[in-house]
């Protein structure tokens, strides 16, 4: 069959199409027939060997695919690698019914991203009604669903950053209460003005280096930001514990990955915003779509910002 095998680590120079043997499901599996397959920023770690996991060679990237197992059920299903292919394995509890109204897009924007965005407002930072919202990379795929269920669950006003001002419209057009420029330099003053002045409650921070930096220092007191990222590639300064117990403030990780010990902390939230999706409280974006033969050109995009919302992979061309 037709794979993205990658034999070396590298940049989007490495994706090449080739031709692999076809996996076969082994007990307490399914084979996946892929229609669509999920391109995320995470990959592009990953085919760097700079993600939080180690991987090994070779290696065909994709960590989510919508399509048929071989009894004819429509699933969209994480499989860990591997999706870039014309098919693909699961293990059965992280293969989803996917309801007739959402779309395969939707649903591949929702099973990783959409379930990050859940976690970073209901179990990372513990989201309250009237609290103020920072969401970085609001045009993004994690970020563009973060911004939707804020103003869904009651957040009292919410900001978005954003490269361009192209992306700053899109996100108000998502609800963001305010859109800014998330270039570091200023950032903490453009946070607090955008927020009548004051810091904010919650920071939803997947940029590191000195945008994090930035962003700690507009948190009010019980602030929380939650960290699940690092597009810059850049470390953030040490923070001094003091730093934390003036303001009783709270620094949060979090990793999606750490969820699928239990696929019912993934099934449930992923339940959730299948029905918002289907009843059009929430309305996952769907960005470009890439044959796979121009998975290196979706790298290129997505490492230069020059996306919005949720990338997929056609197998099929």
């Amino acid at each position: 069959m037709r794979a993205i095998e990658i034999t070396e680590f590298g940049g989007p120079e490495v994706l090449r199409i080739s031709d692999v043997k076809a996996p076969v499901a082994g007990d307490g599996q399914v084979l996946i027939t892929v229609d669509r397959a999920g391109i995320n920023y995470a990959d592009t770690h990953q085919v760097e060997n700079s993600y939080l996991s180690k991987t090994t060679l070779p290696l065909i990237p994709g960590g989510e695919v919508v399509g048929r197992t071989e009894d004819g059920r429509r699933v969209v299903a994480l499989v860990g690698s591997g999706g870039y292919a014309e098919q693909a394995v699961a293990h059965a509890p992280y293969a989803w019914d996917v309801p007739e109204a959402v779309t395969d897009g939707q649903a591949l924007a929702l099973v990783l991203q959409g379930t990050t965005a859940w976690h970073l407002l209901k179990t990372s930072t513990h989201l309250q009604p009237g609290e103020s919202v920072l969401v970085h990379a609001g045009a993004g795929g994690v970020g563009s669903l973060a911004v939707q269920l804020a103003k869904l669950w009651g957040a009292g006003r919410v900001i978005a950053t954003a490269s361009t001002e192209e992306k700053r419209q899109q996100v108000l057009e998502l609800g963001a209460d305010a859109a800014i420029d998330g270039t570091p330099e200023g950032l903490r003053d453009r946070i607090r003005e955008a927020n009548g002045g004051k810091p904010v409650d919650i920071v939803l921070e997947m940029v590191g280096g000195p945008t994090f930096d930035e962003s700690f220092a507009a948190l009010a007191r019980f602030g929380r930001l939650v960290t699940f990222g690092a597009a810059s590639r850049q470390s953030a300064a040490p923070i001094d514990p003091s730093r934390l117990m003036k303001g009783s403030k709270t620094i949060a990780g979090f990793w999606l990955a750490d969820c699928f010990a239990d696929p019912a902390l993934l099934g449930g939230p992923l339940a959730d915003l299948f029905d918002l999706t289907a009843s059009g409280k929430l309305r996952p974006i769907v960005g470009g779509e890439y044959a796979l033969s121009d998975v290196a050109t979706a790298h290129e995009d997505l490492r230069a910002r020059r996306t919005v919302g949720k990338l997929l992979l056609d197998p099929t061309r």
